[in-house]
């Protein structure tokens, strides 16, 4: 018997007749009888196998499994078909259900002769059947109509007014679409459209019943009597027409209707013979007789009964005959109703336009959106000066407010002025492709708006929509996205400005354009141990997209994956120029983000190396166009600035661009021909050659890419003698020759430092032993020496051609590059083996004489000052350095301000090797330019932000290097020793103003000038003198002993000026590393410099309280206790003399330098004084410390400086004065043993001018400390009228004051000052005449008759009997003999109001 086939394969069952078939009785020897007496009969088998072939493992129908008639049938193919006879095509139910019926089972017809494997490939629906019957069609000569391109942002609107003039088509109702593509075709020629013939007129073509009488002359039977009539009763207008009310139903009779025209003729005539008046009152008469449902339901019946294609031209009647025919005495229903039946049906000369019957929705009139239909009116020019909001076309060009734009090129809206158009602010999210693309365009008019567009825009959620827009597939969106991503990021003056400064002194290095950083609440963390806390890596990846792009847009941007999304566009799309170009300047931007953001972008997958690859290639081909129309496989200038800035970001990735990227080979080939001979355009031949050298001069300042300069030394030299011939005068290009020049002068000079430190590396190799340091570079002190002479020869020819207007802007331009490399040359030379000191001073002495005194005696060199752009976004901060080319300013090409750093750089160092040299350059700080800048320096108040910073390093870098020459020739030369005070001041203020990477800058000044005693005061024992005189006259009304020893305090203060120096030095010793740093970069020692990237724009290198700084320190190093006090704990060794040194040089700076103070708030210097008290409990008690705290209170306390001295303001690093005020009475209940000192400084706060909560903080919370609050009043260095005028007016304060009087809490042994303050507050109070409210005239009252009842008579005589406070008295105030009249008639109409109440009560 044969085996079943596989049960994957398919089975066809057919039933035919069979012999006997086994039982289940049979054993197995039956069953062989029956298969041998089977197969003896040579009867055939009456089931047959046949395999159908697999057509998803691609078999072919043919070939094996039973023969016979089936195989001879089908051509011998193999088919999987089991057929067996007498079997049922359906299986039997296993469940006594009724079967299911099909409905699809009626539907299916079948054959007996039908073939199983035709109805299975019917039936089979896998791909491969249906794969095989596709035949493509040759399209090869069907011709290709492409959209036609267009500079509208909208496709054309289709009108129905010319929908319908289409040809109309005889098969049925078409839709307007179809229509429009049908006439399309027709007008191709692509098909053959068979049209009815058109009809003549539009009305012939409509129904009888749905023609519009448009053109039938409207009645005129019926004057303006009936017209009124007419709108309040309904009749139709027209007798022609019929009646609408008679309907004739009851008469009956086959002329029925002619007895209905007949009825309405009579109503007619009879209307038309009424007056006006007539019908007024029978019309109210007929109203207030009807039912006014029904009257309502007449209306609506007549509303209904129009017709929609009615014209309002039938009715003539205008508004006006309207409002004059309502009735004035129908009820407020009655009038609504009319009303709404007036306006279902509009007048003609309403309606902006006129209805057409084929109008789509239009069966049901709505005038008020008809209303928008009319034509704009004029725009109004208003008069004001406020801004507007601005509005764009659909170019996204800005229009003005006043223009008439038709509406078909600007976007217009139905709110307020809708004659304006308005573009709105969903710039990406259009459904148009090309609204996206102009929509993007918003950050082209940053600088034309008013107001901070960027951060509109920004909290409007444009960066999100341009990030949306990067993943559009259409190129054009895609391209537009990145233009206004650029144009949001990528200031272009900005980055013109600073690459202008790069070839400055320091001028590589740039500050990381991070946001100001902005300290969030931790309200997570709260209460939570160190250890649980989060870091701040895992809070940064919790934040949203969005909460890191409102606080940093780059940062957010890069959290987006902007990254790999610029990647993919270069690798993949491969855009247009422009568009690369503006991807390569966002990647520059992202790269000054900071030193993180730098590495993401070296980082990201395949980025840098597409860049590589694509825009550095180390060959290429000559572009037959000026324009190409792609710039891959050419060199960028741009791609190469990128690597610039990614290489200032440090010296890792610098190392990683030339060994790993190859940018070393980029520069070699770049650098080593002429601009001309590298087969590009001119201009960019020179922009790439320029920035090759820039990224070498990076390169070079970390000490790296020194081989190449060992190779391409040769075309160095070339370069070099051919400058003069390349910056001819004549050249269209010398703008661009000039940057190259001063790029290669950069790089000269920094591979000077770096070959400069080859003889100290190398010997600490050797001393080392195996200890860290860097290796020396492969370029040492000779290969450099060389260029020296040729370098000075063209700065004598450039200093002599000053002379000639030709030249005279180009020299000043490359001066100072070469100004700045001799001083590199002559700074390294005098640490080398090979220094000569007799032939360099003789050299120097030549340089000074040929080129330094006539620069310095030119023209060229004066001061001038700049204003720069305010900060544009918080976000997103820049230079602000619009328009820098067309104002003055620090930066603008015709600064002096390079020269003057360059000339006070080498100056400096020239004066460092041979001192001889300094008083030949006197005559720049006696100029009158440079005397004025340094008078205007000392006035100014610094501020600090991106917009000022970049400049501000600068500016710092040359008022140093003018002090430095100041403090050289004070000593020697008396003209400038007259000056001595304005130095000193400069230095002051500058030392505040320093900004993070000038800390070796603050180290110098405070370690020279700042404590100097030639310079920090001027005119000896004398000066001393005035100044005590001076003081003492400030204050001759306070007798205080201790400020007679003011003249000896500063005698002192003068002689430990070198230890109070030290003291500073030491408090500042936790900035090492950082001086350290700073050192490296200003001296030049290249190979221990790390990053070109200047640490971020935190603030200050010292804060502005510095002067106060070892007071602060000692405040925190002795900890705050739980209880609100502070420790009282053994002050540390050295802790009495640092706060004495510090107080001395506060001393110092109050008498003779009060400007330089003046940044510090008078708030601020009172709560930094406070610390003398709350450092420990007996430190205010050392009689130094005494003595000069008196000193400053009494300075503090003059007439000028009480009245600057605002309390409510609170001191920075404090959240209110009122905490720190409460720590001070805690401290003195605790250890001031009644000390003056400590109770003037308590008392200062109490003025009538501050707060009452200050007060009442004493009187209410520390009331105990009245007791021991014993300052006299001769001892208070503040008038007691601050403290009694005006009257107080805190009921509580006053309630306060009295119970301390009548308990006493407070008495004048005690508390002198205060008790005085209390009488004259209260007598004022309980005998003021003014009018107050209940609760304060009964507290008046309840007060006043408990004095008159106190038993303590001295108490209730100052009480009642007050009468001035006087602060030189005994008493301190001043007493009537008896109770004035005016007090005893108040005080008797009290009593007499109680005693009137008693009797009452009785």
């Amino acid at each position: 018997m044969r085996t079943t086939p596989h049960l994957a394969r398919s089975r066809v069952l057919k039933v035919e007749g069979m012999l006997r078939r086994p039982k289940p009785t049979d054993s197995e020897a039956d069953l062989l009888r029956e298969q041998e007496l089977f197969l003896n009969s040579g009867a055939s088998s009456k089931v047959n196998v046949v395999r159908r072939p697999d057509k998803r493992r691609g078999e072919a129908g043919g070939g094996g499994g039973g023969g016979g008639e089936n195989s001879g049938e089908h051509g011998g193919t193999q088919r999987d078909v089991v057929t067996i006879a007498d079997l049922p095509d359906q299986l039997p139910t296993l469940t006594p259900a009724p079967p299911k019926k099909s409905r699809f089972k009626a539907n299916s017809v079948r054959f007996e002769e039908e073939d199983p494997e035709e109805r299975l490939d019917r039936q089979d629906t896998h791909i491969s059947a249906v794969l095989s019957r596709i035949i493509e069609r040759d399209t090869s000569s069907t011709p290709v109509s492409l959209p036609p391109f267009t500079g509208t942002a909208f496709p054309k609107v289709l009108r129905l007014s010319e929908a319908d003039g289409q040809v109309p088509l005889p098969a049925g109702k078409r839709s307007i679409f179809a229509r429009q593509i049908a006439a399309q075709r027709l007008k191709e020629g692509k098909t053959l459209l068979h049209c009815a013939p058109k009809a003549e007129t539009k009305g012939q073509s409509l129904p009888a019943e749905t023609s519009m009488d448009t053109d039938q002359p409207l009645a005129t039977t019926c004057d303006r009597k009936k017209t009124i009539f007419q709108c309040k009763i309904h009749v139709r207008p027209s007798a022609a027409s019929g009646p609408w009310l008679v309907s004739g139903q009851g008469l009956g009779g086959p002329d029925s209707p002619a007895e209905t025209m007949r009825i309405h003729r009579e109503n007619e005539a009879k209307l038309q013979a009424m007056s006006e008046s007539e019908i007024r009152e029978e019309q109210k008469k007929l109203l207030s007789q009807l039912d006014p449902r029904l009257v309502e339901f007449v209306r609506s019946r007549k509303a209904q009964s129009v017709p929609p294609s009615t014209t309002p031209s039938k009715y003539p009647e205008d508004k006006r005959d309207q409002e004059e025919c309502l009735p004035k005495n129908v009820d407020n229903e009655s009038d609504s109703s009319s009303a709404a039946g007036l306006h279902q049906k509009p007048l003609e000369k309403e309606l902006p336009v006129k209805p057409q019957k084929e109008w789509v929705h239009m069966d049901k009139l709505e005038p008020e959106k008809l209303e928008w239909t009319r034509d704009l009116p004029a725009p109004r020019r208003k008069g004001t000066k406020k801004a507007m909001q601005a509005r764009f076309d659909f170019a996204g060009t800005l229009i003005p407010p006043t223009e008439d734009l038709p509406t078909h090129l600007g976007l217009h809206h139905h709110g307020e002025e809708p004659e304006v158009s308005i573009s709105t602010q969903t710039f990406t999210r259009r459904h148009a492709h090309q609204q996206r693309i102009v929509h993007a365009r918003a950050g082209e008019y940053t600088s034309v708006l008013r107001g901070n567009m960027t951060s509109t825009l920004l909290d409007a959620g444009l960066l999100f929509l341009l990030r949306f827009a990067l993943d559009d597939s259409v190129e054009g969106v895609m391209s537009a996205a990145v233009h206004a991503l650029r144009a949001l990021l990528v200031s272009p003056e900005d980055e013109e400005c600073m690459d202008s400064t790069f070839s400055w002194f320091r001028g590589l290095a740039s500050f990381p354009l991070l946001p100001s950083s902005q300290e969030e609440e931790d309200e997570d963390n709260e209460g939570l141990e160190e250890n649980m806390k989060e870091t701040v890596k895992e809070k940064e990846e919790r934040k949203t997209d969005y909460d890191v792009a409102r606080l940093d847009v780059v940062k957010g941007l890069l959290k987006m994956k902007l990254l790999p999304r610029l990647r993919y566009i270069l690798e993949v799309v491969r855009p247009a120029p422009r568009v690369v170009q503006d991807i390569l300047e966002v990647l520059t931007r992202i790269a000054r983000h900071s030193s993180s953001s730098a590495t993401q972008v070296l980082d990201c997958p395949r980025l840098m190396e597409t860049v590589m690859s694509e825009f550095l290639p180390t060959s290429w081909t000559m572009q037959s166009l000026p324009l190409p129309q792609s710039v891959y496989g050419l060199p960028l200038a741009s791609a190469m600035k990128l690597l610039r800035v990614i290489a200032t970001s440090g010296r890792h990735a610098c190392a990683r661009l030339l060994n790993s990227l190859g940018a070393r080979e980029r520069l070699s080939r770049l650098l080593s021909v002429e601009p001309s001979e590298l087969l590009l355009e001119p201009a960019e031949a020179l922009r790439i050659t320029t920035e090759a050298y820039r990224l070498w001069a990076v390169a070079a300042g970390y000490g790296q890419a020194c081989n190449l300069y060992i190779d391409l030394y040769p075309t160095l030299l070339e370069v070099l003698l051919s400058v003069h011939r390349a910056l001819a005068p004549s050249d269209p290009l010398l703008p661009l020759q000039l940057q190259r020049v001063l790029a290669q002068l950069s790089f000269l000079t920094q591979v000077t430092h770096t070959a400069g430190c080859h003889q100290e590396l190398q010997a600490g190799v050797v001393s080392s032993q195996g200890s860290e340091c860097p290796p020396p570079p492969p370029v040492s002190w000779g290969h450099v020496t060389g260029l020296q002479a040729s370098l000075l020869g063209h700065l004598k020819g450039l200093v002599k051609g000053l002379d000639n207007p030709v030249e005279k802007e180009r020299n000043i331009a490359l001066i100072p590059s070469y100004l700045v490399y001799l001083e590199a040359y002559y700074h390294q030379l005098s640490r080398q083996n090979c220094f000569k000191p007799v032939e360099t001073l003789q050299e120097l002495e030549l340089l000074t004489s040929e080129v330094l005194l006539p620069l310095l005696s030119h023209n060229a060199v004066q001061i001038q000052s700049g204003r720069l752009g305010p900060e544009i976004t918080a976000s997103l901060p820049g230079l602000a350095s619009a328009g820098w080319r067309d104002r003055p300013n620090l930066a603008a090409l015709h600064s002096p301000f390079p020269l003057l750093i360059g000339l006070g750089l080498l100056m400096d160092t020239l004066t460092g090797i041979h001192k001889g040299l300094s008083s030949k350059f006197s005559g720049l700080l006696l100029s009158e330019p440079v005397t004025g800048y340094l008078r205007s320096c000392s006035q100014a108040v610094p501020t600090l932000s991106h917009t000022s910073a970049w400049l501000l390093r600068h500016e710092h870098h040359l008022l140093f290097l003018l002090l430095r020459l100041a403090h050289r020739l004070v000593p020697h030369e008396p003209k400038v020793a007259k000056h001595t005070s304005l130095y000193h001041q400069v230095a002051l203020v500058l030392l505040p103003w320093l900004l993070p990477s000038s800390e070796y800058l603050a180290h110098e000044l405070l370690s020279t000038i700042v404590f100097s005693k030639e310079e920090g005061h001027s005119g000896g024992p004398e000066a001393i003198e005035l100044s005590e005189l001076k003081l003492y006259e400030d204050t001759h009304h306070h007798t205080a002993p201790s400020f007679q020893t003011v003249g000896a305090l500063l005698r002192e203060a003068c002689v430990q000026l070198p230890s109070i120096r030290g003291c500073f030095l030491t408090h500042l010793a936790h900035l090492e590393a950082s001086v350290l740093v700073s050192r490296d970069a200003y001296l030049g020692r290249n190979p221990w410099i790390n990053s070109q990237l200047l640490p971020e724009l935190t603030g200050p290198t010292l804060p502005s309280d510095w002067p106060f700084l070892p007071l602060v320190s000692l405040y925190e190093r002795m900890g705050v206790s739980n209880g609100g006090g502070l420790q009282v704990e053994e002050l540390p060794q050295g802790a009495l003399q640092a706060v004495t040194h510090c107080l001395q040089w506060l001393l110092l700076l109050e008498v003779w330098r009060e400007d330089a103070l003046k940044v510090v708030l008078p708030v601020a210097k009172l709560a930094r004084l406070s610390c003398v008290f709350l450092c420990s409990s007996d430190l205010f008690l050392e009689r130094p410390v005494q003595k000069l705290s008196w000193g400053l209170l009494r300075l503090l306390t003059r007439p000028s400086r009480l009245d600057s001295l605002d309390l409510d303001v609170p001191p920075p690093g404090l959240a209110s004065f009122q905490d720190l005020y409460s720590a001070l009475l805690a401290q003195y209940e605790a250890v001031s043993f009644g000390d003056r000192l400590f109770g003037c400084w308590v008392l200062l706060p109490l003025q009538r001018r501050y707060s009452s909560t200050l007060r009442l903080a004493v009187f209410g919370e520390h009331v105990g400390m009245l007791r021991s609050l014993g300052v006299t009043l001769e001892q208070l260095p503040v008038p007691l009228e601050r403290f009694t005028s005006p009257p107080e007016d805190s009921l509580p304060l006053l309630r306060l004051y009295f119970r301390s009087l009548v308990t006493g809490t407070l008495k004048r042994c005690w508390c002198p000052v205060l008790y005085v303050v209390a009488l004259s507050h209260l007598n004022t109070f309980i005998f003021s005449q003014d009018a107050a409210a209940q609760e304060v005239e009964a507290a008046r009252r309840s007060m006043l008759r408990k004095i008159h009842y106190l038993t303590d008579e001295v108490l209730r005589s100052h009480l009642l009997l007050f009468r001035l406070p006087q602060q030189r008295s005994e008493l301190g105030f001043d007493t009537y003999e008896q109770l004035p009249p005016i007090r005893a008639k108040r005080l008797e109409s009290v009593l007499g109001a109680r005693d009137s109440s008693d009797g009452k009560g009785d």
